[in-house]
């Protein structure tokens, strides 16, 4: 394709910030992932003081924690299909608005019921964001840095659950309301990731698949530093489009069957493996399950968990682009396995050994962070096709916060009908199930263009990526 004198003209005259400016447009939207960190973990602190404050039962309990989960299955369903239609950018705008309302909603309720639409309208925000920013982001990254860059959305994500953790355990000496302050608290960032926005690009893929050419080469080139590297990856990306189709059919028939699978069962496995009873009960099990533990000192732990989960997501993020994403996930899922089997014994056998039972906890959420966490959300930003990428991380994410939602509902209530270690040990054998299903049938995608890996999909291959 030979591009109009006017349009070269143009992109020649485009700033050259490259690497700097696609590490500021990631940072942009990686802040959904922070206010998504920060909404689900919020609850985790929150829920000591508003379970005695509404006088919540365990099954009342397990209702407010999952109020927001429920609002994200259908704010990822209906966001794939949206931001094919209208826009990545247009769709993150929207979840920023959310993200805005539900904190001021869930600071105010007075009911049970008032506090589950409020968390519900926040869920929306996230199970939008959680969609779309890691896509973005992966349509915008050159293919040697985009693993890098589709984990900062993942540092986010900690980062947000690692600063709720800490507003919980600062504001709880605000008493028994201070459950209200937690949430309105997100309402800062929340308005900072809106405007920030503002100042952001629409990815060159979704401008391609709308025929709006000389925006995606500007984009391209400001982002790529090189003309030439952007006109021919803009080449690319149009010789793709056009042999794609935007059937939403398409995704259930060969060759597309296959990534799909994929994406959906390691969303899946991402959940029930155990990691957000962690994440959003933690509070509780150390107050309810080691009694001992004040409050103050439950919320501490938290603050310990939290940033375990940071540093080792900042250890994914130097690894991934040069360890590979199977490797990765292998290793978790192993990780994983093993400290749930360890976690179980001690609440069976040395129920008492608080420090024990959190350096348990921190192997865990360790090992999920080096790898379950930003691997799943890299693979399933890598698999489809441009016309359809956005309807399938829906579906992918769709799985997810289902997996979710049916973890936290269902958490307690496992405890009381297993034990504590009966439930540790059941999350400790579904982890050795992803083990299994890692190795046999999740491919490598590391160093590949998108375009390389959905030309992959229509090339015999075994599980492993090799012929």
């Amino acid at each position: 394709m030979r591009l109009p004198d006017n349009m070269a003209a143009k992109s020649q005259a485009i700033g050259t910030q490259g690497s700097r400016y696609v590490y500021w447009v990631t940072a942009v939207a990686a802040l959904g992932g922070l206010l998504f960190g920060y909404d689900i973990a919020i609850i985790n602190g929150a829920l000591v003081f508003l379970k005695q404050q509404l006088g919540l039962g365990t099954l009342e309990t397990e209702l407010a924690a999952s109020g927001l989960l429920i609002g994200c299955i259908i704010g990822a369903a209906a966001a794939g299909n949206l931001a094919d239609l209208y826009g990545r950018r247009r769709l993150l705008l929207i979840a920023a608005l959310l993200f805005a309302a539900s904190s001021i909603l869930a600071a105010i309720p007075r009911t049970l019921s008032e506090f589950v639409i409020a968390r519900f309208v926040g869920g929306l925000g996230i199970g939008t964001a959680s969609v779309i920013a890691p896509v973005y982001i992966a349509e915008l990254s050159p293919a040697h840095l985009r693993g890098r860059l589709v984990s900062l959305n993942q540092l986010a994500i900690v980062s947000g659950i690692l600063l709720a953790y800490t507003a919980s355990w600062m504001l709880s000496e605000l008493g028994s309301s201070s459950w209200r302050w937690m949430f309105a608290s997100a309402l800062v960032p929340a308005l900072g990731f809106l405007f920030a926005l503002l100042g952001v690009p629409e990815s060159p893929r979704w401008l391609v698949k709308e025929g709006r050419i000389e925006e995606a080469l500007a984009v391209l080139t400001k982002v790529r530093q090189n003309t030439g590297t952007a006109q021919a990856e803009l080449c690319e990306i149009e010789r793709a489009v056009a042999e794609e189709s935007s059937s939403f059919a398409e995704l259930f028939r060969r060759p597309l069957r296959r990534p799909l699978a994929i994406a959906t069962m390691l969303a899946i496995l991402q959940q029930i493996t155990g990691v957000n009873t962690i994440l959003f009960y933690g509070a509780l099990i150390f107050t309810e399950q080691l009694r001992s533990q004040a409050p103050e000192g439950a919320l501490l732990a938290n603050v310990v968990i939290g940033t375990t989960n940071f540093v080792f997501t900042l250890v994914a993020l130097s690894i991934i682009d040069r360890v590979g994403r199977r490797p990765i996930l292998l290793l978790a899922s192993s990780g994983m396995t093993g400290s749930l089997i360890l976690l179980g014994a001690l609440f069976r056998w040395q129920p008492s050994e608080a420090k024990l039972i959190l350096s348990a906890i921190l192997t865990y959420v360790a090992f999920f962070a080096v790898g379950m966490g930003p691997g799943v959300w890299v693979v399933i930003s890598e698999l489809f096709p441009t016309r359809v990428r956005g309807r399938a991380a829906a579906i992918a994410t769709v799985a997810l916060w289902s997996a979710c939602t049916f973890l936290t509902m269902t958490f307690l209530s496992l405890v009381d009908l297993l034990s504590a270690p009966g439930a540790f040990w059941l999350y400790a054998a579904i982890s050795a199930g992803a083990f299994w299903y890692v190795y046999h049938h999740v491919p490598e995608t590391r160093g590949k263009t998108l375009e390389e890996i959905e030309r992959s999909w229509f090339e015999v291959k075994n599980p492993n990526g090799k012929r």
